[in-house]
């Protein structure tokens, strides 16, 4: 038998002896006063206080004991002695653990150091940990672990519970700011008859009742536009997106979305509230627009500040990258161009697609400061209006800050003739792709409009220095794990 195994039995023999006494951990209740970062904000000295939380730290001194609790908002000390809790009740506490969940009732106190504890007056043993927490020093190392099991990642680091709990706090504010600019929140259908408003694989499922598949949304897009065609002039929604690709450090096949549509508005006005957005909530979650990023030994290894945006051209970048002459050039030329430069480029590559390659290896990826990438080629963005002073491109941002795209916008297309046209060609001339539904509320009139979406685990890795998207995901995907198989036929985690 390994030590966890072990330290497992061990545990149940202790669970054993509370029930034999009487006390059934599981079915005891505690309503604490407040939480324990309240608590010792308003430390009192010799007021009496009711707290709950997990033991985290122990030290047993005989006839005394101090231990640490904590929750979500901090940990407080605690001091017991048999002296005030009885021989029989501080006797308990061989039975109990680090990782057990405790009520405590005590008066507060200062100790001779200066530390806020509770002079423990009774006590409620809430649940018992029957296997051991991460070790306090090295929390959870391996990385697997900390993805599979996020809550023994989120029990052992201080660090990673601040991130998510700051990821809460980001959405929050986002939701206030928009509220405040008169935006209205709606929700949306996950389940679509045809999936729209981006180009990415769908996952696909089926309705039993209705007898047909529906696709997991991949974008808010088009039932959004249709509340625009509804008279709803400012909308936006936050919510989930599937897409049924790959996985790598910004990619999740679930991953949070914002969009935003405002009807007058265009892709200049998205541009400012993107900006009023991301300055606020930095300036409200961290107390500064300029974030730093740090290595081990407290060196800044990356600044970028959120004081300065600047603007460019799509083409004009992509000219400085690859060739002043790049769009003057055959096609066959420019394929070749970017095999020589490092490019993959796939052998159903369309010409647009090779340009929109060499934009996203090797210019995106050194966007670290906030930059918008604007006029973008239309067979990228078949939802957005042509450009009256260049017909190949679009009325388009693409955000980029920290190497990665963080926001689109668009001026959105509202002609409907224009719009089939353009589906219709994305479509590859696949009738059954078009969204029927949303080319009739076209038909009955939208307003001019500025659009956009947020991808708001990419704006929380900006913001919290997160390198991979399964840091700022409470449970990223992974794949199932198999039991292991022993030689015996028994089977085992």
């Amino acid at each position: 038998m390994d030590d966890t195994n072990s330290l497992i039995e061990q545990r149940k023999a202790k669970l054993n002896a509370l029930l034999q006494k009487g006390i059934n951990p599981f079915m005891n209740k505690c309503k604490p006063d407040c939480d324990i970062g309240v608590a010792r904000e308003q430390f009192e000295e010799g007021k009496e206080i009711c707290l709950a939380g997990r033991i985290t730290a122990y030290r047993d001194m005989g006839k005394s004991l101090f231990f640490d609790i904590r929750d979500q908002s901090g940990r407080i000390q605690v001091y017991a002695q048999k002296q005030i809790l009885g021989e029989e009740q501080f006797a308990l506490f061989k039975h109990l653990d680090i990782g057990d969940f405790l009520g405590a009732r005590g008066k507060y106190f200062k100790t001779r150091t200066g530390e806020i504890s509770i002079k423990l007056e009774s006590f409620t043993v809430l649940s018992k940990s029957l296997r051991p927490m991460p070790e306090k020093w090295k929390g959870v190392v391996d990385t697997e672990i900390r993805y599979r099991q996020r809550y023994l990642d989120l029990m052992s680091n201080e660090e990673v519970r601040g991130v998510f709990i700051k990821r809460s706090i980001i959405i929050h504010e986002i939701r206030q700011f928009l509220n405040s600019c008169g935006f209205m929140e709606v929700e949306t259908p996950m389940m679509q008859p045809i999936p729209g408003g981006a180009a990415a694989t769908p996952f696909i499922t089926h309705h039993n009742s209705l007898g047909c598949d529906f696709y997991l949304r991949i974008a808010l897009e088009l039932y959004l536009k249709r509340l625009l065609v509804g008279g709803f002039n400012r909308v936006f929604e936050i919510g989930r997106n599937f897409r049924n690709e790959g996985l790598d450090r910004r990619h999740n096949p679930e991953f949070t979305m914002m969009e935003v549509y405002e009807a007058f508005g265009d892709y200049a006005s998205m541009m400012e509230l993107l900006k009023d957005i991301v300055t606020h909530v930095a300036q409200k979650v961290l107390g500064t627009l300029v974030i730093e990023t740090r290595d081990e030994s407290g060196q800044v290894t990356k600044r970028i500040d959120l004081t300065q945006w600047k603007q460019a051209k799509y083409k004009d970048m992509v000219r400085e990258k690859a060739g002043e002459d790049w769009f003057e050039i055959e096609p066959s030329e420019r394929r070749q161009r970017a095999l020589s430069m490092g490019i993959e480029i796939g052998d159903g590559y369309e010409d647009f697609e090779v340009t929109s390659a060499i934009f996203e290896k090797l210019i995106e990826p050194t966007l670290i400061q906030p930059t918008f990438v604007t006029h973008l080629p239309k067979e990228l963005v078949p939802l957005a209006k042509i450009s009256p002073e260049d017909p190949s491109v679009v009325e388009v941002f693409e955000c980029c800050i920290n190497g990665q795209e963080i926001a689109p916008a668009y001026s959105e297309q509202n002609d409907p003739i224009e719009q089939r046209q353009r589906l219709e060609h994305q479509a590859g001339g696949e009738q059954q792709k078009l969204d029927e539904d949303f080319l009739l509320a076209l038909e009955h009139g939208m307003p001019p409009a500025g659009g956009m979406g947020v991808g708001i685990d990419r704006l929380v890795m900006m913001l919290l220095g997160q390198d991979s998207i399964r840091d700022v995901l409470l449970f990223p995907q992974l794949k199932p794990k198999l039991p292991t198989v022993e030689a015996s036929g028994e089977s085992k985690e």
